[in-house]
């Protein structure tokens, strides 16, 4: 089938001599000499519908013809009737589909406007869910120190508890036996997460001791943020650790 479009805007419709061929389940080269002896019979040119087609299998060109409804119904009027309801159903199917008119310059520049917009608010909404994490994490890596634990857990926003559990348990942090002190692993230490801090505390008969304190990089709370469960980056730049 061929739809082509002529002068005013209106479309012609022609079934080939191809698609009859294969509807019918005749040889093409029969149906091309049956449509050469209608055209003659009818009184009009074979040269108005002839086409041509390139056979797949060796890639040379071939003549095929091209014809509009009312000729096509000539052509079949002899078949079997069997043969002449293919025919008809399958114009009746193609004729069903509505065409749309060509689009003018002015309505494709429109649609191609609408769909960019379409894509930029796309964009805009992404960006609008990923730039908190990203502010957070541009300020996180700004900063110079160290968080304990507890000024970690809130720029995570979850409990200490939580951070300390998850911690220890994933091979972050971990206390020596009788020890109220965590340590570092040294993999943490080497991977730049964790430091320690040595701090002094006071005994309470007044002497005082040195004492190692796990510390977060700025490098470690990143990660974390992204480790443990319900973790999300402040977006505030209030309360940074030094």
């Amino acid at each position: 089938m061929s739809v082509e479009l002529i002068m005013g805007g209106s479309v012609s419709v022609t079934m080939s001599s191809r698609e009859i061929a294969e509807l019918t389940g005749k040889r093409h080269d029969n149906v091309v000499r049956d449509i050469e002896k209608m055209l003659a019979d009818v009184g009009e040119s074979a040269l108005n519908f002839e086409g041509t087609y390139t056979n797949e299998q060796n890639g040379q060109e071939y003549r095929c013809y091209n014809l509009p409804r009312d000729l096509t119904y000539t052509l079949i009027a002899g078949y079997r009737s069997d043969l002449r309801l293919k025919i008809v159903r399958r114009w009746m199917e193609l004729e069903a589909v509505t065409i749309a008119p060509p689009e003018t310059p002015e309505q494709l520049a429109l649609r191609a406007l609408t769909g960019l917009q379409t894509v930029v608010e796309k964009q805009k909404a992404q960006l609008a869910l990923v730039q908190p994490k990203a502010d957070a994490l541009d300020r996180i890596a700004g900063l110079e120190g160290t968080f304990n634990g507890t000024e970690a857990a809130k720029e995570l926003q979850v409990g200490p508890q939580m951070l300390f559990r998850w911690m220890d348990t994933n091979e972050w942090t971990y206390k020596r036996a009788g020890s109220a002190n965590r340590l570092a692993y040294q993999k943490r230490i080497n991977a730049g997460d964790l430091t320690h801090k040595t701090t002094i505390v006071v005994r309470p008969d007044g002497t005082e001791k040195a004492a190692d304190q796990v510390r977060i990089t700025a490098q470690g709370l990143a990660k974390l943020a992204r480790l443990v469960p319900g973790a999300h980056l402040r977006v505030g730049d209030e309360g940074e650790a030094a």
